[in-house]
């Protein structure tokens, strides 16, 4: 299996058609654990048209796998990605049962993170945060988001429109600080942090 980064325990690769059963089966059985934060994609139609939307020029799709077993933890994606003068995108990201918990969306995201400020070259990265989602919001003050402002009336999402709290996170600059002792970028993660928690 061809990964595009991994820290040893959990990598990131492209998500393909062929792993629709796998992940459709994740998302069904992790329904609770996301509602009412976000609805992953659970039938092959839905699977394959989350394909088309992260091969479009603005988004860009991972999954999250633990290195072990190859088994898909978790997904994350940018979308809304523009370049030119600003060089940033919207993060999301979700776990899957059994990973809810474990560490493998933290540090999956990390991955993606990191691959966002080198391979695709971002300086910036935008979470938006629903505000019931403590779990979310805690990591993300933890690991490095900022939080930049409040939005009501977001998005719509579990038939309502949402409020939002955006998070943001920049790519670190040389000598500024934000740089791990092995001179990768320190970067935050949001979403699903435990078995109780929620994603976006």
């Amino acid at each position: 299996m061809r990964y595009l980064r991994s820290d040893g325990r959990v990598a990131i690769r492209r998500p393909r058609p062929d792993d629709e059963a796998e992940f459709v089966a994740a998302a069904r059985r992790s329904r609770d654990l996301h509602h009412p934060w976000l609805a992953a994609p659970n039938d092959a139609g839905q699977y394959a048209a989350y394909l088309r939307k992260i091969r479009g020029r603005d988004s860009s799709g991972y999954l999250l796998c633990d290195r072990a077993t190859g088994e898909i933890a978790g997904y994350a994606n940018i979308s809304g990605i523009v370049m030119g003068a600003l060089r940033g995108g919207y993060l999301g990201y979700a776990a899957f049962l059994p990973y809810a918990g474990t560490g493998h969306a933290g540090a999956g995201v990390r991955l993606v993170i990191e691959h966002a400020f080198t391979a695709l070259g971002l300086h910036r990265l935008e979470a938006n945060i629903q505000p019931g989602n403590e779990p979310s919001k805690r990591l993300a003050q933890r690991l490095g988001f900022r939080l930049e402002g409040f939005s009501p009336d977001y998005l719509f999402i579990d038939g309502a429109w949402r409020d939002h709290e955006r998070w943001a996170i920049t790519a670190p600059e040389p000598g500024r600080g934000g740089e791990r002792g092995d001179g990768r970028p320190t970067v935050a993660v949001t979403g699903v942090v435990g078995s109780r928690a929620r994603s976006r």
